[in-house]
């Protein structure tokens, strides 16, 4: 595993070894998202499955995940002005 600096948090990390998913969002997270925030994500969505009782073979489930998980992941960070 490479060493790139991650579009999340910001530090020289490894990148995970391919994309984590098919489509987009899988090439999207391998180039710009490090393991250890891919990780942190993995925690954070068993908890929003967990949290809401989703259902993934439902449609509307799977694109609200999605949407959790674009957020977590690119969503800007406030400063601290």
């Amino acid at each position: 595993m490479s060493a790139f600096t991650c579009a999340r948090c910001g530090a020289a990390e490894p990148r995970l070894p391919g994309p984590p998913m098919p489509g987009p969002l899988g090439t999207q997270v391998f180039e710009r998202v490090c393991a250890s925030c891919w990780q942190e994500w993995l925690r954070q969505q068993t908890a929003i499955i967990n949290h809401y009782g989703l259902n993934l073979r439902d449609p509307q489930a799977r694109q609200f995940l999605t949407q959790q998980t674009e957020a977590f992941l690119f969503a800007p960070k406030p400063t601290g002005d």
